[in-house]
């Protein structure tokens, strides 16, 4: 079963409120820096910056299999890889908002400048594009309503019209486009994902 449409809003509030911080760093940073300096120097330091890295990378790499076991299932002809597809669907959803929680942690709500700022925002964009396809994919799915958006006009085989367009083709139509999205935004992603790990090399 894959997560129902009451989990998926618990979710997207959950990750509202890890993204709360990254819209209040302007305000508790300059409180930290004032309060607790030593502390602020702690997670800025390489040790903690290079820690959270990894566990970061490590989920993403994660997320990279599970999306490939959904999507490349003739990869795995010769593996057998446990659980159905929909089980590994679900452990990439809840573990995409649980690799956004660590993002917080690695950069504590602070957005970065130039490079890392649009770096950020794509990886938003990646998350929050995924989060919220899924999630109005799911409501159109689990609705007791047979037709959507009542002002479209679709013509039956024998000519007679009826309003709406049905779920499946709402569905398909609704994916096309976020799922699209998803991907153009995850491949820029990994592109800027390699070279943000190149530069934290190079001026380490």
């Amino acid at each position: 079963m894959k997560p129902k449409f009451s989990t998926l809003i618990i979710l997207i509030f959950i990750a509202a409120a890890i993204l709360t911080p990254f819209a209040l760093s302007q305000i508790y940073i300059p409180i930290i820096r004032e309060q607790s300096f030593d502390l602020l120097l702690f997670v800025q330091g390489e040790l903690y910056k290079q820690t959270t890295g990894y566990i970061a990378l490590a989920f993403v790499v994660f997320e990279f299999l599970l999306a490939a076991r959904k999507r490349g299932r003739g990869w795995f002809v010769s593996i057998k890889v446990p659980g159905s597809i929909l089980m590994w669907r679900r452990l990439h959803i809840f573990l995409g908002v649980g690799l956004l929680s660590i993002i917080l942690i690695h950069t504590i709500g602070m957005h970065g400048l130039n490079f890392n700022a649009i770096f950020l925002w794509i990886f938003f964009g990646v998350c929050l594009s995924a989060l919220m396809g899924v999630v109005a994919e799911t409501g159109i799915v689990e609705s007791p309503r047979r037709r959507f958006l009542v002002w479209l006009s679709n013509r039956k085989p024998n000519g007679e019209k009826t309003l709406g367009i049905s779920k499946s083709i709402l569905v398909r139509n609704l994916r096309g486009v976020w799922l699209g999205t998803h991907i153009i935004l995850v491949s820029i992603f990994f592109v800027m994902l390699g070279y943000h790990i190149f530069l934290a090399y190079y001026y380490q």
